[in-house]
């Protein structure tokens, strides 16, 4: 089967605040270079090689787009969440401090959890907190697991019935670790606390998805370890939260796994996958940048590629749930795909 790919893709933001009183503009639009150099031939100019980034001004993740349109992603450099209210709109800094956020995800009253965690920098809170969008209240849902605190957390997933899931790597200063695993753990409605996936089940928990019928749960195990997993596991979920029957959907190989990932109404799988610039011996540049659209059989089915690294996560939004967010580097991109998105506070109507 020929892999599809979608280039439809286009930037919606394309500048980021360096501080309150300067920014920095970036342009989608490719630059020519002058007729002379173009001309000349292949022997005549030295390549040089070795680039490698400096500093980064800003790392996006987390996006979540509200049922009003307006996506909210995080930048965990800037230690801040960043609201877009529309597309084509300058862009506001939501909270400027997030306590080193990473994933975001709408519950099914559209409340914001948020995975405040412990990368890029200080001031992490490592925990789950859930904000409601209309008092503004910061309701802390866990910071603590059997005494001690998270490693980092990332990722959230949110059933109808109340159920969250959230994925606690560490991917920053492992000295940090106040605990021996890296693990899924479920929120109930009562508050307690389960853990319900770790080691040696998977080796790094990142992305974390449920299929839209809400009875399997979708791992991303991505471990920037030579030799360890760059896979997408599934499991069986039933109705009081528990897990069985893992299963492998997709391998990434000796690429750059998966990070975020998003699923559509027909229970296709988006993943955020690879890098252009292998980081070290434990990566390779076979995977290519972009989303990988995946269907729950492990096919396959398309790649929507990205020009920016690092790729991070994407969600679904706009008012037909058609617009595809992707989360890269310093920007923010949107995509327009065939299949409407699954989120769980804008499902359709049954």
């Amino acid at each position: 089967m020929r892999l599809k790919a979608i280039r439809t893709l286009s930037m919606i933001i394309i500048e980021t605040f360096i501080n309150e009183t300067s920014r920095l503009t970036f342009s989608d639009k490719p630059t020519l270079l002058p007729t002379s150099l173009r001309e000349m031939g292949p022997h005549t100019m030295e390549i040089i090689t070795g680039l490698t980034p400096a500093t980064i001004v800003a790392f996006t993740e987390g996006p979540a787009a509200a049922a009003d349109g307006a996506v909210y992603f995080t930048d965990i450099v800037n230690n801040r969440i960043v609201r877009l209210p529309r597309p084509g709109a300058p862009i506001e800094v939501w909270r400027a401090d997030s306590g080193r956020s990473n994933g975001l995800l709408f519950d099914l009253q559209g409340r914001l959890l948020a995975c405040e965690g412990n990368e890029f920098g200080t001031g992490g809170r490592r925990r789950i907190t859930r904000t409601d969008m209309q008092t503004g209240q910061i309701e802390v849902l866990t910071e603590r697991f059997d005494g001690v605190q998270y490693n980092a957390p990332n990722d959230i997933a949110a059933r109808s019935n109340g159920q969250i899931f959230f994925t606690d790597p560490c991917y920053g200063d492992r000295s940090t670790m106040q605990m021996s695993h890296e693990s899924v753990y479920r929120i109930d409605l009562d508050g307690q606390v389960t853990r319900l996936i770790t080691q040696p089940q998977i080796d790094r928990p990142n992305g974390i998805a449920l299929s839209p019928d809400e009875r399997t749960l979708y791992v991303v195990d991505s471990c920037p370890v030579l030799g360890k997993n760059r896979k997408i596991w599934a499991f069986d979920l039933a109705e009081n939260g528990t897990v069985s029957h893992q299963r492998l959907v997709y391998d990434f190989g000796g690429g750059r796994g998966g990070d975020g990932m998003a699923v559509d109404q027909n229970g296709t799988l988006y993943i955020a996958a690879g890098i252009f610039a292998p980081r070290g011996p434990h990566e390779s540049s076979e995977v290519s940048t972009g989303i990988y659209v995946v269907t729950p059989a492990g096919e396959l089915r398309a790649r929507i590629p990205v020009t920016e690294d690092v790729i991070t996560n994407c969600t679904f939004g706009g008012d037909d749930l058609r617009t595809l967010y992707i989360t890269a580097g310093k920007t923010l991109f949107q995509v327009r795909v065939e299949t409407p998105g699954w989120v769980v506070h804008r499902q359709p109507s049954k």
